[in-house]
């Protein structure tokens, strides 16, 4: 069998990265196409097997949105005495909805600082800022989210990426917030901002960052060169939701996962053909949860506002997919948290109450525990929820039934930013704070 990092490494070759945002420069601003012919681009998506990408899978604790997979998994052990457990560390931030990757004992997030958007670099031990990188923007909705930035930076080869919520995208280096090169994706893809704004995270695949812009003609989908900030390809014609990229295997077959306004898609890799696609519609174009894929052949989806939640199966014949529905239920409505997966089980929350249900057959297990619009994160056989109110719970992953096991104070304020582990350290912030936890297994 593989060691748990041996097979975490096989899980983070398959595709590497995560999330994006926006920061600044405290010197002269870089424009991409100033950049664009420092190197030459030998593929598209080159082979991922290489030392250097060896090292990074190890390097990174937390790389982006939701971790290595995007799954919402912590694959350490984790403290499950939660009696005394205080913050490491507690202090005020801008406000924004990301979350935070983490690489090298540092975690990087994005805020709204006044009138601008700023990605920080922070001491994960300490909470020490350690730079910044800030821009003129501000971004605000007043129906939902509130003002700032909504997507999570992501970290790959000491490199920070960012998105903002208007579009700009910034690559950092990440020890020292130098800006490497910057462009606007909106404004690339003559793409108009959604609602929300721009909260898909975008994605590392090999040495392309991809992110969705929502273009018409075929510029829905954009992927830039990860060093240059060259633009490689564009592809789809779809209004975009708020659902980041992703880069799996399905029936043995590489392929980004999108899930635009109105469809999930299947996009091949290599020519960035359509490859599948299965129509999923949300009141306000609302899709914000981050799909599960079940084994080789399924995907589980859900959303809010009314429209339930699906599994789907895809089979193939020759270069042929197929797509049908397994099951489906209104009774896991994932409106803007996502559920994750464990031994056969799904747990999200239902339009802030806590559910499980069978993978195999959308049967609900059981359904409690009113925890809003919080997150929550798997680790081990126990989830781990932040509330929409700021608490941090800790609930048994089981399909017996709610067993929650410890609940502590850890935020002021309205909380829907999802949570991170970073080597048994957990991060958590909304718009107002953030703190950090010790959660490693051999503390007390």
């Amino acid at each position: 069998m593989l060691s748990e990092k041996s097979s975490h490494r096989m899980r983070s070759l398959c595709w590497l990265a995560l999330p994006l945002f926006a920061a600044v420069t405290t010197g002269g601003v870089v424009d991409r196409a100033a950049v664009a012919n420092a190197s030459a681009i030998s593929a598209v998506v080159p082979d991922l097997i290489d030392s250097g990408r060896q090292e990074e899978s190890v390097t990174a604790s937390w790389p982006g949105y939701r971790g290595h997979d995007r799954d919402g998994v912590y694959r350490g052990a984790i403290r499950l005495s939660w009696e005394g457990l205080t913050p490491m560390w507690k202090k005020p931030v801008g406000g924004g909805r990301s979350s935070f990757a983490v690489a090298g004992g540092r975690a990087f997030t994005i805020e709204q600082r006044a009138r601008n958007e700023v990605v920080a670099a922070y001491d994960v031990m300490t909470g020490r800022e350690l730079w910044t990188n800030a821009w003129p923007e501000r971004f605000s909705q007043w129906m939902g989210g509130g003002e700032g930035p909504r997507a999570t930076p992501a970290w790959a080869d000491g490199l920070v990426f960012a998105l903002g919520a208007r579009g700009e995208l910034r690559c950092l280096d990440a020890a020292t917030g130098r800006l490497v090169w910057r462009t606007n994706i909106l404004q690339d893809s003559g793409a108009k901002n959604l609602r929300w704004g721009m909260a898909a995270s975008p994605l590392i695949a090999g040495n392309a960052v991809i992110v969705l812009p929502g273009g018409p003609a075929g510029r829905s989908v954009a992927a830039y060169d990860h060093r240059t900030g060259k633009r490689l390809w564009t592809a789809l014609d779809d209004k975009q939701a708020y659902v980041a990229p992703m880069q799996v295997t399905l029936l043995g077959v590489p392929q980004f996962l999108v899930v635009s306004a109105k469809r999930l898609v299947g996009l091949s890799l290599d020519r960035r053909d359509v490859l599948w696609e299965f129509p999923w519609v949300t009141d306000h174009d609302a899709n914000a949860s981050q799909p599960i894929v079940i084994g080789d052949r399924r995907v589980f989806y859900s959303s809010g506002y009314g429209t339930g939640a699906a599994v789907i199966e895809l089979t193939k014949d020759g270069d042929r997919f197929a797509v049908r529905e397994v099951w489906r239920t209104i009774r896991m409505k994932n409106r803007q948290s996502s559920s994750v997966l464990h031994d056969g089980f799904i747990y999200g929350l239902d339009e802030g109450i806590l559910a499980c249900l069978d993978a195999a057959t959308g049967e609900l297990k059981w359904k409690g525990g009113r925890y809003r619009h919080g997150q929550l994160l798997l680790a081990g056989d126990h989830l781990v929820v932040i509330t929409e109110e700021g608490e941090l719970v800790l609930v048994a992953a089981t399909p017996e039934g709610l067993k929650e096991l410890a609940r502590v104070p850890a935020l002021d304020g309205t909380t829907w930013n999802v949570p991170a582990f970073a080597d048994g350290i957990l991060l958590v912030r909304n718009t107002e704070e953030m703190a950090a936890f010790d959660l490693r297994a051999d503390t007390k």
